[in-house]
């Protein structure tokens, strides 16, 4: 009977060793193992003995060898670096164009000249001096010199006299420095009031030609100019 049994039990034992014998292989392909299926380790370095060429993950995990040659045939992802980034363009600046200034300087006619009279008087030179010492450090592209009288008198004699006046002032600029190419002169009379009709209502009384001051006058008027400020004189 015992006997018996140890057949049977020898038998099942060569009919189980194949496939446990093939299970081992596969779990420690590539490494030497001992008769108990265990992977057999260096004494000198502590590290799996290799029984064949096959590498494993468990052999990478433990086997220096082992490690750089799965580290060499991993892909490798190249780093792409992002462009620096720059600066936009900076737009040409379109400056508009420097639009041209007007200034307008106001002479009291009566300031300048005696009544009736275009020559001028020096309290007018006085005032005409301190003018053309602005102009000379301005910048300034022309000067038109106007004069006006008020309503008294007939249309074609307040021309002539308010041109007689506007030259006058003109020709007293150019001689102090300014250049007679940049000043013109003309006389417009009486037809540019700067009173209204019901301002200074009446005849020719000393109170309505003191009314009509403001229309006696001559205008200085400067284009494209840095310099003196509007004033009225």
């Amino acid at each position: 009977m015992t006997s018996t049994s140890s057949l049977i039990f020898a038998g099942v034992v060569a009919a189980l060793l194949p496939g446990m014998s093939l299970a081992q292989v596969t779990r420690n392909q590539g490494y030497l193992v001992d008769t108990y299926g265990n992977i057999v380790t260096s004494a000198t370095t502590g590290l799996a003995v290799r029984s064949g060429e096959g590498t494993t993950a468990r052999e990478a995990g433990r086997d220096p060898d082992a490690i750089k040659k799965a580290q060499a045939a991993a892909p490798r992802t190249a780093t792409v670096k992002p462009p620096s980034p720059q600066a936009a363009p900076t737009p040409a600046s379109t400056s508009a164009p420097a639009k041209t200034q007007l200034q307008k300087v106001n002479f009291s006619a009566d300031a300048l000249f005696a009544f009736n009279n275009s020559v001028l008087r020096p309290e007018g030179k006085a005032m005409l001096d301190d003018l053309a010492r602005e102009l000379k450090g301005a910048q300034y592209d022309a000067i038109l010199v106007t004069g006006h009288t008020d309503r008294f008198g007939r249309t074609e004699y307040n021309r002539k006299l308010s041109e007689r006046r506007a030259n006058s002032v003109r020709d007293y600029l150019v001689s102090r420095g300014i250049p007679a190419n940049r000043i013109k002169a003309a006389g417009k009379g009486k037809t540019h009031p700067v009173t209204k009709a019901r301002d200074c209502p009446g005849g020719r009384t000393p109170k309505v030609i003191a009314c009509l001051q403001p229309d006696r006058r001559v205008d200085i008027e400067i284009t494209g100019a840095k310099g003196p400020a509007a004033s009225s004189r």
